[in-house]
């Protein structure tokens, strides 16, 4: 169990490589992402049967490559994320399936996909059923995995909640009996059950959930072969945040594994499909302070990143750790002020230190010169995967430190790929 996390508003290196080398390097904004904590908290998880990584956090290809190597499989949710998987090198099918395509519809190029790799699909609404079902000669596979919707979710946004008649996620739980009579008519078999209610699940609502999987899986009966928890586990972002309590965690899920290989009269394989957890605290978002400014009772410092590169602040109202990195290099002792922390975006909500509503907050940091680097912390997760080209901004370079060496894993991108793909018509008026 990791210990609980403490925030210093300073930082001097990254993975053990000092931040001004990595800038100079690499330039600003930059991703960094640090391989050994990755690895460490895919081994907190190796209780669980099979850990599956919700790439949709952070799909860098090098990512990717890292969690298979350490033995995880992964979930993808559209055709993009499934030719990224092959990729990094997932095999396309096996046992356990080592890609899931996990969805709520299917577009056209993802069942093509599913169909040309015979890759197991984890059905997120009864059309999925139908639709692949009419695609299916056998050589397909026969087994789906059904995502429900309990009835309820949690999250730490309403814009987090995967459960309750107003997410999208899932098939409705009282539509369970259709859809099974669906998948017999189109010879398909349910083995599998997933339940994710949303981010940041506590052990309260948890235990519903547990409860909800158990009384579906025996309404499914004993093709059932394996559950998974979904994911939505939360790492710290602010002072006196813990971690949540991964045995407690792992016992009740495990508890109602064994209830149910008793039932059934044989295994039953248990599930987790992490995302966030895996490589939030990994990442680091490196800008430099391009202009410090007085606008009445508030001091503003202007960064060279905005919402193009990171928008949970501006999305969700998300909190980030934030330090500073001197221009020189070394540990210097200032003192601290409240500070407004913003991008250089043409955007009022371009604000790194805001909460849900778009509220501007200030935040206690070190004094501060234009050339000094800001550092997004725990910016590993929905990071550069949500980030933009607004304001025709370029996106971020991505940076993983493994083993103390920096390696360049996404080039900065270019005005020229920008623009690609763009052209002016020569007979217009």
């Amino acid at each position: 169990m990791p210990a609980p996390v403490q925030f210093s508003t300073f930082r001097n290196q990254i993975g053990g490589i000092p931040v001004i080398e990595l800038t100079r390097q690499f330039g600003t904004p930059a991703y960094v992402y640090d391989a050994a904590t990755i690895v460490e908290r895919i081994n907190d998880l190796r209780a669980f049967d099979s850990i599956r990584f919700a790439q949709k956090a952070c799909s860098n290809l090098a990512i990717l490559d890292l969690a298979r190597r350490n033995g995880v499989l992964v979930d993808a949710v559209s055709a993009g994320e499934i030719r990224r998987a092959l990729a990094a090198g997932y095999a396309p099918h096996g046992d356990p399936p080592p890609i899931v395509y996990t969805a709520d519809v299917f577009d056209r190029e993802a069942l093509e996909l599913v169909v040309k790799h015979r890759l197991h699909v984890n059905c997120g609404s009864p059309d999925m059923i139908d639709q692949l079902g009419e695609r299916n000669t056998g050589e397909s596979g026969n087994n789906i995995t059904l995502r429900l919707n309990p009835g309820f979710g949690h999250g730490h946004s309403r814009k987090t909640n995967t459960g309750g008649e107003q997410s999208k996620h899932g098939i409705w739980h009282e539509q369970l009996d259709d859809c099974l009579l669906r998948a017999q008519r189109q010879g398909l078999c349910v083995t599998e059950l997933h339940m994710h209610i949303g981010s940041g699940t506590d052990l309260e609502h948890l235990r519903q959930v547990c409860g909800a999987m158990q009384h579906a899986a025996l309404q499914v009966g004993a093709s059932v072969t394996a559950i998974s928890a979904g994911g939505g586990l939360p790492v710290p972002y602010r002072e006196g945040e813990s971690y949540v309590d991964l045995a407690a965690y792992f016992s009740l899920w495990d508890t109602v594994r064994r209830q149910l290989a008793e039932s059934f009269g044989h295994g039953v394989r248990l599930e987790i499909e992490p995302g966030r957890y895996l490589v939030a605290e990994s990442g680091y978002l490196i800008t430099e302070i391009r202009a410090v400014k007085k606008s009445g009772n508030n001091t503003f410092y202007l960064v060279d990143a905005g919402f193009n590169n990171l928008i949970r602040p501006s999305m969700y109202g998300s909190y980030h750790p934030i330090s500073i990195a001197p221009a020189s290099g070394k540990v210097e002792s200032r003192p601290e002020q409240d500070v407004v922390v913003g991008g250089p975006l043409c955007e009022s909500g371009d604000i790194f230190t805001q909460e849900e509503g778009g509220v501007v907050c200030t935040r206690k940091l070190p004094v501060a010169n234009v050339g000094d680097f800001l550092i997004l912390e725990v910016a590993g997760a929905y990071g550069f995967v949500m980030g933009s080209n607004y304001n025709s901004k370029p996106l971020a370079p991505e940076i993983l430190v493994s083993a103390g060496r920096p390696h360049l894993i996404r080039a900065r991108q270019t005005f020229e790929d920008l623009i690609r793909g763009e052209s002016i018509p020569h007979d217009t008026q």
